[in-house]
């Protein structure tokens, strides 16, 4: 039964933050652990320090033996082989494999993936998505991530790096983004974006509240957007034009049940989510837009180990777990 299946060990990779816990078949994370990545120390260092994270948590748990670990980080990646092929957020991370790594050093078999597609998969299995079949997943965070579960099953695509939904252009020619195009929704709805758009317009002599701040964030924008702050307003709007505007072409393309947007940019709320899904009812074709609800995540900050735990035992289900 599935019920039945046993706990996991589940570690996320950021780029400043390293997480790990025991998942349950019931979504629960036990013996959470955390601490900063650290990542100029480079891959072998940081890993003997996750692995170490992990097995504080499988101790800390205190739950019966773990069956398998599963691992969320950003990609690119390959999650037949468990190699980080080179992720952006982890500069000179080339080929690691952290999956067999893993796999050795937890006597347990290893699945790894995405951290956007597992969260979408946490969210979709035991978060906002329960009960959908068709979803999208968007964390706004430092960057702009995605993932996608279509009919009830999570999409991988081709060569599993599937779902960057940060990438849609939104402003052809525009700003650069992270992935080396021009106007992608990633370069402007990013806490980064945001953040690099207020300090290169108080550079350039635009009075703003935002000069009493010595390197604003996104929250600073955001803040000063909702006291009413010109500058602000106007960065803020870009914001959510360009999320409206990609969701709306998302929403065309898969008429989703539901779009869940996840990351610290939303913890905005309703000065975020209202003017998207404004945007939404009022751009897409009717039928998607009548069909498409956008909500905010629900599982905060562990949704990167309890997708990676879904993952896992997603491994367990399939039976391909001899290793």
């Amino acid at each position: 039964m599935e019920h039945d299946l046993p706990p996991v060990l589940s570690l996320d990779i950021g780029g400043t933050k390293l997480a790990a816990g025991v998942v349950t078949f019931d979504g629960l994370i036990h013996g959470w652990q955390i601490t900063p990545t650290r990542r100029e120390e480079g891959p072998r260092p940081v890993l003997a320090r996750l692995f170490d994270l992990g097995r504080k948590a499988v101790a800390e748990a205190g739950l019966p033996e773990v069956a398998a670990v599963g691992i969320s980080c950003g990609g690119p990646l390959d999650t037949a082989t468990g190699v980080l092929e080179c992720p952006p957020h982890l500069p000179g991370w080339i080929d690691v494999p952290v999956g067999p790594m893993a796999s050795e050093a937890f006597g347990v078999p290893y699945a790894l993936e995405n951290d956007a597609t597992a969260a979408a998969l946490g969210e979709f299995r035991y978060g906002a998505g329960r009960g959908t079949s068709t979803m999208l997943y968007l964390t706004i965070s430092t960057g702009v991530g995605g993932g996608s579960v279509i009919g009830g099953r999570l999409h991988r695509g081709a060569a599993g790096n599937g779902g960057e939904l940060g990438h849609v252009m939104v402003r052809p020619g525009g700003r650069r983004c992270s992935c080396g195009r021009l106007g992608c929704l990633e370069a402007y709805a990013s806490g980064t974006s945001i953040a690099e758009r207020a300090r290169e317009a108080l550079a350039a002599g635009r009075a703003s509240s935002l000069s009493a701040v010595e390197l604003p964030t996104a929250e600073d924008v955001s803040l000063a957007a909702a006291a009413g702050d010109p500058l602000a307003t106007e960065i803020w709007d870009e914001t959510t034009w360009a999320l409206g505007s990609a969701l709306t072409d998302l929403v065309n393309a898969f008429e989703p049940e539901l779009v869940v947007l996840g990351g610290g940019v939303t913890r905005s709320g309703a000065m975020l989510l209202d003017p998207v899904r404004a945007a939404v009812a009022r751009d897409a074709m009717p039928p998607a837009a009548r069909a498409a609800r956008i909500e905010p995540a629900r599982l905060g900050a562990g949704v990167g180990v309890v997708g990676a735990g879904a993952v896992a035992h997603d491994l367990l289900l399939s039976g391909k777990s001899d290793a």
